[in-house]
């Protein structure tokens, strides 16, 4: 009996160690065959590459850098359209806007040949005007009606139009970015006092080579000042004038008469003062009967060249009915376009003149003219930064 028991657990024994056997040959292949699992490394810090982020001067070059390109490409594609277009306003015998005009009621001309209309648009636009207040000496006792003036033309804004205010005397002085907040431009208005000098044709240009075209909707230049330059280095007469026919913008000046009280050599003769005679032609710069005739010429030039209106500021003159309707006039102009001749030379001054055929009586106020770019110098000065822009 003990034997048989003892045979019965070697029997068990060697089983057991069988069946052991073949478990650990099964693990072993199941591990050759199924990948090693390991330990996920941990990574150090100092292990990975160095790369700086970008310091504020490279992130803001790198912005211009694209801003420049987009510029570039948007300024060859209108040149090489040769797409003549203009601003066009249709008023009453009385200033009001006309409305509800279509492209037939419209015709243009170039050089007296007519053209085919082939792009027209009629639809109220906010608009960005640059208002440009003359603070040199010879406004210095009409500086209080200016600023009114100035305010009264702020309050034709509505919640989409923007104004930017510029002041000049011998230099130019930014007093607002365009904004529409009423209060901020009030008070850039009344920060606008006089100085020396007048440089009116320096400025003209300057708000010729800002960057207009980017502005969506309607563009102007509201020019406060009685004409007169004496101070300008950049720009002349015929320079200024010119730069203002290249420009999708009108020009409305308020002339303010100046000339009786600005006569230094008269207020120091009327006071028994005996001034040196050097001193008294650098006085009386600027304010002789001929000057203010060129002054006020000059200033016509700059409304006819683009299609605005001029104003004069006298005591008859109801300023803010007619600031309500260059506000109007603006929001509501036409614009009409056309293809010019491919055979136009570069610099060729083209007269453009539009009739409407209804109403009989209406006013047509548009640009008289412009200047035919170079496609090559027009692609190199929109790749260029040096030109001012309005953001």
């Amino acid at each position: 009996m003990l034997r048989s028991a003892l045979c019965l657990l070697v029997i068990c024994a060697f089983v057991m160690s069988v069946a052991g056997q073949a478990r650990s040959r099964r693990g072993a292949a199941q591990k050759k065959a199924a990948p090693a699992k390991t330990a996920p490394a941990k990574t150090n810090a100092a292990d990975l590459p160095s790369v700086p982020p970008p310091t504020p001067a490279e992130r803001a070059a790198q912005k211009e850098a694209e801003k420049a390109a987009a510029a570039a490409e948007d300024q060859i594609y209108k040149v090489d359209t040769n797409l003549v277009t203009t601003p066009v306003s249709v008023l009453d015998r009385n200033g009001r806007f006309i409305a509800n005009l279509k492209k037939k009621d419209f015709k243009i001309f170039e050089d007296g040949v007519p053209q085919q209309i082939t792009y027209f648009q009629s639809s109220e636009q906010p608009f960005t005007v640059i208002l440009m207040i003359d603070t040199s000496p010879s406004t210095r006792f009409k500086i209080d009606e200016i600023h009114y003036a100035a305010v009264m033309f702020v309050n034709q804004l509505r919640a989409h139009d923007q104004v930017m205010v510029v002041a000049f005397d011998q230099r130019l002085q930014i007093l607002s970015e365009p904004t529409n907040n009423k209060q901020q431009l009030f008070a850039a208005i009344y920060k606008a006092n006089f100085g020396s000098g007048t440089s009116l044709y320096d400025a003209v240009a300057y708000a010729s080579s800002l960057d207009l075209e980017s502005i969506p909707g309607r563009k102007a230049v509201v020019l406060f000042t009685d004409g007169v330059d004496t101070t300008s280095r950049r720009a002349d007469y015929e320079s200024s004038i010119a730069g203002v026919e290249e420009v999708d913008a009108l020009f409305y000046p308020i002339r303010y008469d100046t000339q009786r009280r600005s006569d230094a050599g008269a207020v120091a003769s009327a006071y028994g003062m005996q001034l040196p005679p050097g001193l008294m032609a650098q006085l009386g710069r600027g304010q002789s009967a001929k000057e203010y005739q060129r002054g006020k010429a000059y200033l016509e030039a700059l409304a006819a060249s683009s299609g605005g209106r001029i104003f004069e500021a006298g005591e008859n003159t109801d300023l803010e009915a007619s600031f309500a309707g260059v506000a109007e006039e603006l929001r509501r102009q036409y614009s009409i376009g056309y293809y010019g001749a491919e055979d136009a030379k570069p610099g060729e001054r083209k007269r453009i003149k539009i009739q409407v055929s209804r109403p009989a009586q209406a006013v047509v106020r548009a640009k008289s003219t412009y200047i035919v770019k170079d496609k090559t110098e027009s692609a190199t000065e929109a790749s260029s930064s040096a030109a001012p822009r309005l953001q």
